[in-house]
């Protein structure tokens, strides 16, 4: 058994982190770029690091790196170097793994709390388009192609040794083909695989959610399935249907329930206020045992979900 699974397994419940663009926004970052949260990266890298501060001490168990949005070629298309794109990537982890360290040796440490891990962020192919592809999936591009473009930074994050890759809103079965055969290949490394679904059955690019869970049933190291920034109200079917088709943990940390503007690059449709407390059990009843929030949730939902995992 790998340590990251004996890290799962001493806890019924494992508590995420939750949103960061849209947490870096509020207190005061410009995210109108393509960058989106990598922006960050290169202006104020001290306030994620704060961020991340404030997610452990709501309760988090795991961190999650500033690295989703940040890809090679995005980078490039910004000016900067293959060396520079890979100092960046690496800084991510830094960031989390120092304000872990930070929370863990403070005299503040909490009792029944295992020292929290950290988690590499892999975006989707569709985030570095910035044009909202990760909530359509219509991509391009054939399964080795996409194996071929995640490689490089996947290979980059794992020189700073995360506890776990997150392979982060997948929006269709193409990308899910492409991360099994490309996991598959590092077999000591655990990950979990997350989709971006538009209802309680089918992912943004409408295929069935059950087809991407089963293309990654054989895949050892892949620890966890679920879904992420999908509205809330889809979670406890999705979960459910997880749940009748793997034996892997089931992870879900869903957004607010807003949609995403890419030409404005704003959320709109404001949701009314959910209470993560109680929609954290309803979760964990239908099956999930790792949660979390993402786009537009804050330090004070995580500490509610942490709250409410009883």
């Amino acid at each position: 058994m790998s340590p990251f699974s004996e890290f799962l397994d001493a806890a019924a419940v494992v508590i995420l982190d939750g949103g960061l663009a849209s947490e870096l926004e509020r207190r005061g970052a410009d995210l109108h770029d393509s960058l989106w949260s990598a922006k960050v990266l290169v202006d104020d890298p001290q306030l994620i690091g704060q961020v991340h501060d404030d997610y452990f001490r709501a309760g988090a168990d795991i961190g999650t790196s500033a690295s989703y949005q940040a890809s090679y070629l995005g980078l490039a298309r910004r000016g900067l170097s293959p060396k520079q794109a890979a100092e960046l990537l690496r800084l991510s982890i830094r960031l989390v793994r120092d304000a872990r360290d930070r929370f863990w040796d403070s005299s503040r440490q909490p009792a029944h709390r295992q020292r929290p891990w950290i988690a590499a962020s892999i975006g989707c192919y569709g985030a570095t388009l910035a044009d909202g592809s990760e909530y359509r999936g219509a991509y391009h591009m054939r399964v080795d192609e996409l194996v071929a473009w995640h490689r490089p930074r996947l290979e980059t994050l794992l020189e700073e040794s995360p506890d776990v890759l997150a392979c982060e809103t997948i929006p269709c079965l193409m990308e899910a083909e492409a991360l099994a055969r490309l996991l598959g290949e590092y077999r000591s490394t655990p990950a979990w695989v997350s989709f971006c679904c538009c209802d309680d059955q089918r992912l943004s690019s409408g295929e069935p959610f059950a087809d991407a869970v089963t293309a990654l049933e054989d895949v050892p190291n892949i620890v966890a399935v679920g879904v992420n920034c999908t509205a809330p109200v889809f979670v406890e079917g999705l979960t459910a249907t997880a749940k009748r088709i793997t034996k892997k943990r089931i992870v879900v940390y869903p957004n607010r329930g807003e949609t995403w503007d890419a030409e404005r690059k704003a959320w709109r449709n404001q949701t009314a206020p959910l209470d993560w407390g109680q929609a954290g059990k309803l979760w964990r009843d239908a099956g999930a045992t790792i949660l979390g929030g993402c786009c537009r949730t804050t330090p004070e939902d995580i500490r509610r979900l942490r709250g409410g995992k009883g």
